[in-house]
């Protein structure tokens, strides 16, 4: 089993930046894809990016990509998704998900696997 905690979330103005933080517990972490979500009030939860388990590829949602960047440290337990160039529309709660699943399940509709954060909100002003 895996605990997230996430961390780092705030108020930015936009072309600002953040860096999220999910501490995680568990001496399985290193064999678990990690991945950020973010749910917007009214929306969906929707996935951001997601990191496999040896730190090496990454996979983004196609309206973050070049702003930003998932990474994690497998010695700490750490995994970070550094947010730069931030808009108003990335407003929303951000979740820290652990999995042993094909990154390709995250990126689909529904997907609920793995342990879950209790989020980090990011609010971006205009």
């Amino acid at each position: 089993q895996v605990q997230v905690v996430e961390s780092g979330g705030g108020l930015v103005q936009a072309g600002g930046s953040l860096r999220l933080s999910c501490a995680a517990s568990g001496r399985t972490f290193s064999t678990h894809v990690m991945a950020w979500f973010r749910q917007a009030p009214g929306n969906e939860r929707e996935f951001v990016a997601a990191i496999n388990w040896r730190g090496d590829t990454a996979t983004y949602a196609n309206s973050v990509k070049g702003r930003l960047t998932i990474s994690r440290d497998n010695t700490n337990n750490t995994v970070f998704l550094q947010m730069n160039r931030l808009k108003p529309e990335d407003t929303a709660v951000y979740y820290c998900n652990a999995a042993q699943a094909p990154i390709k399940f995250m990126t689909q509709n529904g997907y609920n696997m793995g342990f879950w954060g209790k989020g980090t909100p990011v609010t971006v002003s205009s």
